[in-house]
């Protein structure tokens, strides 16, 4: 189990002033992952032909044409968080990023809590990448409806559908845990293919319906196929839980950090690409599938998505083809997040923070990889699914509520770093393994950080509003509408009554010293000559 290493002394502006210190844990994960492999942990997590392919029905359903607007407002605000991101991931590349980041900017006792929201946000995220696979699969082959057969309605928002998405899911996740045991080399080779499959993917599917218009893209200027009453305001803050459900993720680059060659370096760029690439190419997607629509008023888009217009406008085979590049990519998504989960589990495991921490911090000698974590993930994404079984919101409940728990997450870092930025007036400066500065925003640090902070706040807010077409299907529940608050009242409950109980018994010994090491190792940087 690794140990941690004295941090280097402070100066009075928070800067370093005494030779540089190690990430603090000994090497036990094996470096296989170069800089493109880095690039799709960030790029499969946030997966835009596995999450657009998933919400683009729900949120033109809630906003009509319109809701397009929502997918630049989100990237703006995710962009700052993905820079204030880049900028810690260069100063403390270490698996576990999150909660890593937050333990040394706020203390273990907040690290532990925003590590404990993560873990079971992750878990819940990869269920909902998993049921991707049902808005997807059923529109390649019929056969894949096993519940209630060939004829039956495949629209997860149906009890057929919901039900099979549930099977599919714990299927797909058998075969990602299988992967996830075999080795960080399999699992980084996995994901690079499914990245460059999903690229592929995207341009095709891009250019195709371009070249197949039905209208201008002047159509996301009107509310065309938004069927709701009152104000629109309301439905498009709701229509953005698509664009919101899309853009996160692109963290797990620093999850992967100490199995990267170079990742001071290389980190930051990765976590910045995955988004903007995913940034711009949803966008298009999203445009694209509006002109391509043969319709926006029947009904077909909002309860169809992409898939209906795949099929409708490019023909069954074609169509198909294409839909296959999709289901490579829930299954790259779905990988990548469970990847990122179990590191993060193996993280705070090896600290001694969580229940079971002797055989959750181990790593296999065989693999190099925390090969427990990697099933305890899968088998609680699992869980989620089942006890939803014949719940028809599963879909969009699952979506909003392990956002809204990343959103809690994310700003659990965001938060500590804006206060130490005022505190110290900046982050600890260094070099990366090349001898270049670390990646920095500089001037621009306070306005970003202050900016990703109120944005952050105010789409948490908005993603756990008690929404009936989110939350309740059946319009009469009202522990369902409130579902979310409850939920997140009720894992932060439990997670409090763990820390404390086990810190009355002096039994939670959070073994690393928070410290602000801005150099690389002496052995990452003789090895910079390594492949990327």
């Amino acid at each position: 189990m690794g140990r941690p290493e004295l941090a280097p002394e402070q100066g009075p502006d928070g800067g370093v002033t005494s030779s540089p210190a190690p990430v603090g844990y000994q090497q036990e994960l094996r470096r296989g992952v170069g800089s493109f492999a880095s690039f799709a942990a960030g790029f499969s997590f946030v997966s835009i032909l596995t999450t657009v392919f998933q919400l683009f029905g729900l949120g033109f359903g809630l906003g009509g044409a319109a809701f397009f607007w929502t997918w630049p407002l989100v990237f703006a605000g995710q962009l700052l968080v993905a820079l204030c991101f880049a900028e810690l991931a260069a100063r403390w590349p270490i698996s576990g990023a999150i909660y890593q980041w937050s333990s040394r900017l706020a203390g273990t006792t907040t690290g532990w809590f925003v590590g404990w929201i993560m873990i079971i946000g992750q878990i819940l995220t990869v269920a909902a990448a998993a049921i991707a696979a049902q808005a997807v699969l059923p529109g390649i082959w019929s056969g894949f409806q096993i519940v209630g057969g060939a004829g039956a309605d495949p629209s997860v928002g149906s009890p057929t559908g919901a039900q099979n998405a549930v099977l599919l899911g714990c299927l797909l996740l058998v075969i990602t845990t299988v992967v996830n045991i075999l080795g960080i080399r399999q699992m980084a080779a996995a994901t690079s293919i499914g990245v460059a499959v999903e690229i592929v993917g995207v341009i095709a599917l891009v250019l195709v319906l371009f070249f197949l218009p039905e209208r201008g893209p002047e159509a996301v200027a009107h509310t065309t196929g938004w069927a709701g009453d009152g104000g629109y305001f309301g439905a498009f803050l709701a229509s953005s839980l698509m664009a919101a459900y899309v853009m996160v993720g692109f963290d797990s680059a620093g999850e992967l950090a100490e199995e990267t060659h170079s990742p001071r370096r290389t980190t930051p760029r990765t976590i910045l690409r995955a988004l903007v690439l995913s940034g711009v190419g949803g966008a298009l997607l999203i445009l694209s599938g509006l002109m391509a629509a043969t319709s926006l008023t029947d009904g077909n888009l909002a309860t169809g998505g992409l898939s209906w217009v795949l099929t409708d406008r490019l023909g069954d085979v074609l169509g198909r083809l294409l839909l296959c590049c999709v289901a490579v990519a829930v299954f790259a998504c779905t990988l990548a997040v469970q990847t990122s989960g179990a590191r993060m589990i193996y993280s705070m495991a090896r600290e001694g923070a969580l229940p079971f921490h002797r055989h959750l911090g181990k790593v296999s000698a065989r693999t190099g990889t925390p090969i427990t974590t990697s099933v305890v993930v899968g088998v609680g994404a699992a869980i989620a699914l089942v006890v939803n079984l014949r719940q028809s919101a599963i879909f969009t409940a699952l979506a909003s509520l392990c956002i809204a728990m990343l959103y809690l997450a994310y700003l659990g870092v965001t938060l500590p770093q804006l206060a130490a930025r005022i505190r110290h007036r900046g982050l600890p400066a260094g070099v990366d393994e090349t001898g270049r500065p670390l990646f920095s925003l500089g001037r621009w640090g306070l306005a970003v950080n202050t900016l990703a902070v109120l944005y952050q706040v105010g789409m948490t807010v908005n993603l756990i509003w008690p929404r009936p077409e989110i939350y309740d299907l059946t319009d009469g529940t009202w522990w369902l509408r409130w579902s979310a608050l409850l939920f997140i009242g009720l894992s932060l409950a439990v997670g409090a009554a763990y820390f404390l109980a086990r810190r009355l018994h002096r039994r939670i010994e959070l073994r690393h010293v928070p410290h602000t090491h801005v150099e690389p190792p002496a052995q990452e940087a003789a090895a910079v000559a390594e492949p990327a």
